[in-house]
């Protein structure tokens, strides 16, 4: 799964949130037929936005899509969503959620799997230190 083309974009996104000096939180859209939707990163500090997470970000860049192509469709992230990307990926009835690490941020996937979504870790080691280098170089935004 760390070569899943959703999660290489995942993972653009984030160097690309944090070369533009934001948290490195990346995330991206796949449909169930592997076709990348949409993808994005944090924004929260370039924008001023407490709901620019990643996640929220990827399903933005998708566009409007009919009902249909979120059922079935998979959240490539580098870190482990929040409740309110969480319930996103709920609401849209997305099939699952890969996540790049889990030991910076705990998010959602208990309730995830509760409500029947698959959730892998890949326990990315990459992502790891996007976000530990982030962590130690800006304590005060995090």
């Amino acid at each position: 799964m760390d070569q899943h083309p959703g999660f290489i974009a995942a993972i653009e996104e984030a160097k690309q949130g944090m070369a533009e000096g934001g948290v490195p939180i990346g995330a991206c859209l796949v449909s169930r037929d592997g076709k990348i939707l949409g993808r994005g990163h944090n924004m929260q500090v370039q924008t001023g936005d407490a709901t620019s997470h990643a996640e929220i970000a990827a399903l933005v860049n998708a566009g409007r899509l009919p009902t249909a192509a979120y059922e079935g469709a998979t959240m490539f992230t580098t870190m482990s969503p929040c409740d309110m990307c969480t319930g996103a990926c709920l609401l849209y009835k997305m099939k699952g959620v890969v996540l790049g690490e889990h030991d910076s941020f705990m998010g959602g996937e208990e309730y995830l799997k509760s409500r029947g979504k698959e959730v892998v870790v890949l326990d990315n080691e990459e992502c790891k230190q996007l976000i530990n280098t982030f962590i130690k170089e800006k304590p005060e935004i995090w």
